[in-house]
């Protein structure tokens, strides 16, 4: 394992620190690295929540290593299975990623939040795209911004580098929640215990839903929910959870969940 990276687990939690001086930037070998990690995650039935965050109160993420593009790092060049920073392409993953944004988080750095399942953001945080002033393209965040806010906004942060505080980032729909730098992992745990109030079968189902109708019409997603394409749609429907809830109600019970 990388000496850059701090790997725990708290009950069902896996938690991801990554510790990388001065600015916690990523080249291709600790993205590999990183992805290695996620899939061990992935894999693992004992886990249910992934959270990443970073060392220190300054830097989340400070993007591509510049360090290795310098040494000829390709800018399409391997970043492993799961892409840059270990999560954000793999589509195998049905398990939740929370990233707790410790500070900031520019480049690809920001980039790979864009495709997290929750983002929680201390208030010293900071978020930009500084990548079109140094003579490159943000490659995800051009797919992505214009998709998911008003397209103006959307240029403006990747054509000017604009920087988002954490507020900022929330109410661009970014971030969903901001909370003080200290209690920043306390709430990204919090909000790993609430997820795992859920079924983990009806979780993963739920990722793979929004995976696979992310380009369909509303017509084209009812049409392959009742044509049984979604192999974890329906796993969850043929589980004992799926009756487990509706008979934790009626006891007036927390549910057992047996992810079966």
């Amino acid at each position: 394992m990388s000496e850059f990276l701090h790997v725990s687990t708290k009950g069902q939690v896996l938690e991801i620190i990554l510790d990388k001086p001065k600015g916690n930037a990523i080249d291709a070998k600790l993205s590999r690295e990183m992805g290695q990690v996620f899939a061990q995650f992935r894999d693992d039935p004992k886990l249910r929540v992934a959270i990443l965050t970073g060392a220190g109160e300054k830097f989340f993420c400070g993007g591509w290593d510049l360090n290795a593009i310098a040494d000829g790092e390709e800018y399409t060049g391997d970043f492993g299975e799961g892409g840059f920073g270990g999560f954000p392409e793999m589509d195998s993953l049905l398990k939740p990623v929370i990233c707790a944004v410790n500070g900031y988080a520019l480049g690809a750095g920001f980039e790979m939040l864009l495709n997290a399942d929750f983002v929680v953001a201390s208030d010293n945080a900071q978020f930009w795209l500084p990548e079109a002033q140094v003579g490159v393209a943000p490659d995800i965040a051009s797919f992505v911004l214009p998709k998911i806010m008003p397209r103006v906004k959307a240029m403006e942060i990747l054509l000017t580098g604009k920087r988002l505080s954490a507020n900022d980032a929330a109410d661009l729909g970014l971030v969903n929640t901001v909370v003080p730098q200290a209690e920043l992992l306390a709430h990204a745990h919090s909000l790993a215990d609430k997820i795992m109030q859920s079924a983990p079968l009806s979780v993963a189902a739920i990722k793979e839903v929004v995976r696979e109708t992310e380009k369909l019409s509303f017509a084209e997603s009812y049409q392959a929910l009742r044509a049984g394409k979604w192999p974890e749609f329906e796993k969850m429907l043929a589980s004992s959870d799926a009756t487990e809830g509706a008979i934790a109600h009626q006891e007036r019970r927390a549910p057992k969940w047996r992810g079966c």
